[in-house]
C-alpha cells in the first residue's frame, strides 16, 4: 500500500502482519452456513469473503467484524443471502488459494476475494500473487452457476521500492480488468493509523472501522445483489 506517512505506514504494516503467521485454516462454523441460518430464506445464496485479519476481525467479537455487519444489512434488505466469514490472519495470497477447494465444497453465490495484503508486507514476489488470485478466480468459476465475485484492492508498503508498490497495486486493477471484476477499494482508506478507529494496540480496527469497511463492502455487493434476485423473479 503506498502510505502516505510514515506513522500510518507503520500501522498499516503491524496491522496486516495479523496475529496468526501460521494461517490456520477458519473453523467450519465460520466457513459454511451454520444451522441457526436454517430459518432464513429457504437456500440462501452463501457471500463467501475469503481474507486475512481485516476480514477475520482480529481482537474483536465476531459479530463486530465487518462481515457480519454485511449479514445485518442483508437482513435489513430482505435480501435472501448468508454471510460467511472465511478470514484468517497472517493469510498471504498462497494461504488464500490452497483454501479455496475447501470453501467451495458448497455453492457460493458471491465470493469476495480480500488477500495479498501479508504478500505486500513480505515483499513477496508479484507474479505469484498475480497467479494466486488467478488461480482462486478460476477456481471459483469452475463452479456452475458461477459465482459473482468481487476483488479488494490491496496495497503495498513503500518500503520495498515505488517500482514493488506500483506493480503491486497494479496486479489489482489489471486482473479486475481482465476478468471483468468489480474491484472493491481498499478497506482501510481514511481511518488508518486514526486512534479512535483503532483497537488500544493501535494495530487492529475497532467496532467502528469495521462499520466504516462494512459500508465500504456494502456499496460494492448491494447492486450485484440486488439485480441477482430481480434476474430470479
Amino acid at each position: 500500500m503506498i502510505a502516505r506517512s510514515g506513522k500510518t505506514g507503520l500501522i498499516l504494516l503491524l496491522l496486516l502482519a495479523g496475529c496468526n503467521p501460521a494461517g490456520e485454516r477458519p473453523s467450519r462454523a465460520s466457513a459454511s452456513p451454520p444451522a441457526a441460518h436454517a430459518s432464513r430464506a429457504e437456500s440462501p445464496g452463501r457471500i463467501v469473503f475469503l481474507g486475512t485479519s481485516l476480514t477475520a476481525g482480529l481482537g474483536l467479537d465476531p459479530e463486530q467484524a465487518y462481515p457480519a455487519l454485511v449479514q445485518q444489512k442483508l437482513d435489513s434488505a430482505g435480501l435472501p443471502y448468508v454471510a460467511v466469514n472465511a478470514g484468517v490472519s497472517g493469510e498471504t495470497s498462497a494461504g488464500a488459494r490452497r483454501r479455496i477447494d475447501w470453501l467451495m465444497r458448497e455453492p457460493v453465490a458471491v465470493l469476495v476475494i480480500e488477500t495479498g495484503a501479508n504478500d505486500g508486507l513480505r515483499g513477496l514476489d508479484v507474479d505469484s500473487l498475480r497467479a494466486n488470485i488467478e488461480a482462486i478466480i478460476s477456481r471459483a468459476r469452475q463452479q456452475q452457476p458461477a459465482p459473482r465475485i468481487l476483488l479488494a484492492q490491496m496495497r503495498a508498503l513503500p518500503n520495498y521500492g515505488a517500482a514493488y508498490t506500483q506493480r503491486f497495486e497494479a496486479v489489482y486493477r489489471d486482473i479486475a480488468r481482465q476478468y471483468g471484476i468489480p474491484l472493491i477499494p481498499f478497506l482501510l482508506d481514511g481511518f488508518a493509523g486514526v486512534d479512535s478507529l483503532n483497537q488500544a494496540d493501535n494495530l487492529h480496527p475497532t467496532a467502528a472501522g469495521h462499520r466504516q469497511m462494512a459500508e465500504r463492502m456494502w456499496r460494492a455487493l448491494r447492486p450485484i445483489l440486488q439485480y441477482g434476485v430481480r434476474s430470479k423473479e
